[in-house]
């Protein structure tokens, strides 16, 4: 699998921002059938930085709804990339 299909883009929230400061840690969308190995060889390989942790969830889409219409919005995958020490990526400076 392309490394830039497993990746699809970064999060940035406030709490992915603290966790950057923090912890070194940056936050991504993943492919939902993408494993951990995965995801930190396609990282590595885009960002050009070396991984130390992965961690991931399933985030259960929300229902919404409009008018008297139920919706469903999607269910996705979210990647915390524990990044190793010294290690930066340059996208994420300066938010």
């Amino acid at each position: 699998m392309n490394p830039y299909e497993i990746v699809k883009r970064p999060l940035i929230t406030e709490k992915s921002t603290i966790q950057k400061e923090a912890n070194n840690q940056l936050t991504f969308e993943v492919d939902r059938k993408a494993n951990r190995v995965e995801i930190r060889h396609a990282v590595e390989k885009i960002f050009n930085v070396r991984v130390v942790r992965v961690r991931t969830m399933q985030t259960k889409g929300k229902v919404k709804r409009v008018g008297r219409t139920l919706g469903k919005r999607r269910d996705w995958k979210k990647a915390v990339v524990t990044l190793a020490r010294g290690e930066n990526i340059e996208f994420f400076e300066g938010v």
